[in-house]
């Protein structure tokens, strides 16, 4: 908003002053200062400044009511509030770094530095933290209308590519690529998600989602980890119950345990790794990879092995390790369960299952190899020289550390 500077600058009285009140008070909340938004409007300096404090210059009982008399209404704690902006500005000219200022409000860093970046003024950059609340406050209002609701051209452009049956991330990359001079027809894929399945937007329409790979209206809600369900019927125990001496590696007779799949998930091979020292024994499942299948292949496994190489057991949650309770009642061999989705906590087996690859590739029929195919390959395996190993083999370093 333009304002032309008043010639008359005689005295004209508080009423005849409301237009020019009203338009320095908008000139504030955009983060002019006092002096910018007075010649401006065309007042004193000493007037803006009564109408910004709400107090009398000359000393009268009668004062003015401040600018900002609406008392905003209460803000969680968790947002920062205008006393923390002023604590800000103040810290800012006093040539405080960002860190400093946020353990002063007990903050993390990267709050501040976004406050700043985002509600300092546009053209000085300077940051102000009355005008700062202000645009945060103007914010803070929801819900407010997505980018597709507000730009019919990118919503057009949207609805296109769903037509076409492009994924939404298929389209949020062909906007980048059409338009990569215009921030306001890029959108992230999630977006074009909130645009199909929340109801009351209508932003995009709802037979669309029809074109979904998923073929969903709705979004199918994922639980968390932690919110799952139990997985069998006899509890497991956690891999953070395990003994120490199996995580760092010094005590050999901790195994590490998986399957490999083979095509249409109709057969498997069983593998466990010694974690100490890479030592590779193969599970043969030739009727199937059923739970009693496993169990079976395990003790007969486990059974043949020393005493002092039988320690612990760590699986995955895989449902092959249903029955557990039984393996662990005929072997005496403890099993201790990952955690959801982390594979690395069972990192040599992983690692071991590409090796293995190198022999029985993906998509092929794991049930067609024999007991002494199997065999020859973990022998194979146990004579290769390792690099974690100090270039000896697994079978070099089992039997250096039984004979210890």
């Amino acid at each position: 908003m333009d304002f032309d500077v008043r010639v008359d600058r005689k005295p004209q009285g508080a009423k005849k002053l409301s237009a020019e009140r009203a338009a320095y008070s908008q000139l504030m909340r955009q983060g002019l200062n006092n002096k910018e938004a007075c010649r401006i409007v065309g007042i004193n300096p000493k007037t803006g400044r009564r109408w910004r404090n709400g107090r009398n210059p000359s000393g009268g009982n009668k004062a003015a009511s401040p600018i900002h008399a609406v008392v905003p209404p209460p803000v969680s704690s968790r947002y920062l509030c205008e006393a923390d902006r002023i604590h800000i500005a103040d810290r800012l000219r006093e040539k405080a770094t960002i860190r400093a200022i946020a353990a002063e409000l007990g903050r993390s860093p990267s709050t501040v530095s976004r406050e700043v970046r985002r509600n300092r003024h546009p053209g000085s950059g300077q940051y102000r933290p009355h005008a700062a609340q202000a645009r945060a406050d103007a914010r803070r209002p929801r819900p407010k209308p997505s980018k597709t609701g507000r730009n019919p051209e990118l919503r057009a452009a949207v609805q296109a590519g769903l037509d076409q049956r492009w994924s939404p991330e298929q389209i949020c990359q062909a906007l980048r690529r059409t338009f990569p001079d215009r921030p306001e027809m890029h959108v992230v894929h999630e977006t074009v998600y909130q645009a199909l399945y929340v109801q009351g937007r209508g932003e995009l329409r709802r037979e669309l989602a029809g074109a979904l790979r998923s073929g969903r209206a709705r979004r199918r809600p994922q639980r968390q980890a932690n919110s799952r369900q139990p997985r069998f019927t006899d509890p497991m125990v956690m891999i953070s119950e395990r003994p120490a001496e199996a995580a760092d590696r010094a005590v050999p007779g901790h195994w590490e345990g998986d399957l490999i799949i083979g095509k249409d998930g109709s057969s498997a091979i069983g593998t466990l790794v010694e974690r100490a020292t890479r030592y590779v024994m193969l599970l043969h499942l030739p009727d199937g990879r059923s739970a009693e299948h496993v169990r079976d292949a395990l003790i007969a496994t486990v059974q043949a092995l020393p005493s002092h190489l039988k320690r612990s057991l760590t699986w995955d949650q895989g449902s092959e390790m249903a029955s557990h309770r039984s393996f662990t009642t005929a072997t005496d061999v403890p099993v201790y369960f990952c955690d959801p989705a982390s594979p690395w906590q069972r990192g040599s087996n992983e690692n071991t299952n590409g090796l293995l690859r190198q022999y029985f590739p993906k998509g092929t029929n794991l049930a067609l190899h024999t007991r002494d195919r199997l065999d020859a390959v973990a022998a194979q395996l146990n004579g290769r020289p390792r690099k974690t190993l100090d270039w000896e083999t697994p079978a070099e370093r089992l039997h250096k550390l039984l004979a210890a």
